[in-house]
C-alpha cells in the first residue's frame, strides 16, 4: 500500500469536514513493522508517521533482531512479602473482598496496601466476579431522616426488621435480630416459622438479655432520669418499618412496659431509612447462608448463630474503620480511627 493511503487508515487525522479526529492507537511494535515493511515505508519516515523518536523504534528493532523478548518480569517484593498470609486469609473467606482480606492481614500486623492485596489476589485467579451492578449503598439523608439527634455512641439506635429465608425441606422461616445502628454489633437472632408481633417482641427481649450478658447490668440501669419530673427517659431508640407487627398495640405495650426502650418507624416506602438492617441481613446470606443448602430450621439457626459471632469478632467492617463490631461496641475502638497501625505521612515541605 501506498504511504499516503496508509496515513489514512491509520490516522484519520481529517473528516469531509475539515474537523481533527483524535488518531488511532498504534499497535505493538511487531504489528506496526510489519505494516511499514508492506508499505514500502524507510523508519525515518515512518517513525514521523507516527509521531515516535526514532531512537526508540530502532531500539525496539536491534531488540528484534537479536531475538530478546520484552523486559521483566520485574521483581515484586511487597507482593511476595504478604502472599502466604493474604493467600491463606483469601481461602478461608473466599466470600470476602479485597478490601475486607487487606484488611485482616492489617490486623496481623503485616502493612501491605490495598492495590498489592488486590493485584496479588488477580494473580492467584482468587479475585471475586464483579460483572454485577453495584447496588447503592445507605444513602446518608436517609439514615439521618430516621433520627432527631444522630447517634454519637452504641446503644442509642437499635434496627429491627424481618428475613425470610427457605430451607430445602423444612418451609421458609422468618429471622428477626436488632443492630446496633452505630458500631453495626448483631445481637442474636429469633429464627420462627411466623413473623408477627410475638417474634418481635421475642427478638426485642434477646437483644435486651444479650446487652446485659456484654454489660453485666440491666438497659434500664443505664437510662437517666429527668431531674424535674424524676421520669426515666429512653436510652435506645428502636427503628422499626411499617409492618403489620410492629404497629401492633402489643407490640407498643411492650416498649410502653420498658421504660428504657423508645420506638421509632420510618416513613412509608423508605428501606433505606431502616439500611444498615437490611444490609446486615444481606451480608448474612451472601456470605454464609447461600454458600450452600440448609435442609432445615436448626441448621438455619447453627449456621446463622455462627456468622453472628464471626461477624461481631472477626469481620473487619469498613464503615467503622475495618474494626470489629463487637470491639467499637465496648468501646474498645473507635468507628473512625483503625485498630492496626497507620503509616505516618511526613510533610514534603
Amino acid at each position: 500500500i501506498s504511504g499516503e493511503y496508509f496515513l489514512f487508515i491509520v490516522f484519520h487525522p481529517y473528516l469531509k469536514n475539515g474537523t481533527k479526529v483524535r488518531p488511532i492507537q498504534v499497535g505493538p511494535f511487531e504489528d506496526l513493522e510489519v505494516i511499514r515493511l508492506e508499505a514500502g515505508m524507510s523508519t525515518s519516515r515512518f517513525v514521523k508517521l507516527i509521531d515516535m523518536p526514532e531512537r526508540t523504534w530502532r531500539r525496539w528493532q536491534a531488540k528484534a533482531r537479536q531475538g530478546q523478548g520484552p523486559k521483566g518480569p520485574w521483581p515484586q517484593p511487597a507482593r511476595s512479602a504478604a502472599r502466604d498470609l493474604v493467600v491463606g486469609h483469601a481461602l478461608a473467606k473466599p466470600v470476602w473482598g479485597h478490601r475486607k482480606i487487606w484488611a485482616l492481614t492489617r490486623h496481623d500486623g503485616h502493612k501491605v496496601s490495598q492495590a498489592t492485596v488486590l493485584r496479588l489476589l488477580r494473580d492467584e485467579g482468587l479475585l471475586l466476579a464483579s460483572q454485577y451492578q453495584k447496588q447503592r449503598r445507605e444513602l446518608a439523608a436517609d439514615r439521618r431522616a430516621a433520627f432527631a439527634k444522630m447517634p454519637d455512641g452504641p446503644n442509642q439506635v437499635w434496627q429491627l426488621d424481618f428475613s425470610e429465608f427457605e430451607t430445602t425441606t423444612g418451609g421458609t422461616w422468618r429471622i428477626a435480630g436488632c443492630r446496633d445502628w452505630y458500631s453495626k454489633y448483631e445481637h442474636p437472632w429469633h429464627v420462627s416459622p411466623t413473623g408477627n408481633k410475638h417474634d418481635a417482641i421475642a427478638a426485642v427481649e434477646l437483644a435486651l438479655a444479650d446487652y446485659e450478658a456484654l454489660f453485666g447490668h440491666p438497659l434500664a440501669d443505664a437510662c437517666p432520669i429527668n431531674e424535674i419530673t424524676g421520669e426515666v427517659l429512653p436510652v435506645v431508640t428502636i427503628v422499626t418499618d411499617n409492618g403489620g407487627p410492629f404497629r401492633s398495640i402489643d407490640f407498643e405495650l411492650f416498649i410502653t412496659s420498658h421504660p428504657e426502650l423508645h420506638h421509632v418507624r420510618t416513613r412509608v416506602n423508605s428501606p433505606g431509612q431502616n439500611g444498615s438492617r437490611e444490609r446486615g441481613f444481606g451480608t448474612l446470606k451472601y456470605e454464609r447462608l447461600f454458600l450452600d443448602e440448609i435442609p432445615d430450621a436448626l441448621t438455619l439457626a447453627e449456621r446463622a448463630e455462627d456468622y453472628r459471632i464471626e461477624y461481631n469478632t472477626q469481620r473487619p467492617h469498613e464503615a467503622i474503620a475495618w474494626n470489629r463490631p463487637l470491639e467499637v461496641h465496648l468501646g474498645r475502638a473507635s468507628p473512625t480511627v483503625p485498630t492496626f497501625e497507620q503509616e505516618e505521612i511526613l510533610p514534603t515541605t
